[in-house]
């Protein structure tokens, strides 16, 4: 079992800058994959960022890409989520995860939530205008 734990959520103005954290417990965590999530209210869930075991490679969905940077810590069992110049459309509950699967060298890490093991219970970001 991993335990995941996020914090540094809050509110925000448009424009303004945030870091998530998201702290692992209970196995190493160099072996897992790390990812961001988010979901809106009233949508799905929606891939973020993620970024491999040893942060040889980095993921971003096309809207976040320039303004996130997803990096990690794995002496300190950490991930983070690096938020600026947010907008409105990125408020929403974020999630990190924690994937054990190992995938090919063309796409290191998966943008699909159901491939994720372990997840931690979300932090709110909520961004006005």
């Amino acid at each position: 079992q991993v335990q995941l734990v996020e914090s540094g959520g809050g509110l925000v103005q448009a424009g303004d800058s945030l870091t998530l954290s998201c702290v692992a417990s209970g196995r190493t965590f160099s072996n897992y994959n790390m990812a961001w999530f988010r979901q809106a209210a009233g949508k799905e869930r929606e891939f973020v960022a993620a970024i491999t075991r040893s942060s040889g490679y980095r993921n971003y969905v096309d809207f976040v890409k320039g303004r996130f940077t997803i990096s990690r810590d794995n002496a300190k069992d950490t991930v983070y989520l690096r938020m600026k110049n947010l907008k409105p459309e990125d408020t929403a509950v974020y999630y990190c995860a924690a994937d054990r699967g190992i995938y090919s060298a063309a796409a290191p890490t998966s943008t699909s939530a159901t491939t994720y093991d372990y997840w931690g219970q979300g932090t709110q970001v909520t961004v006005s205008s």
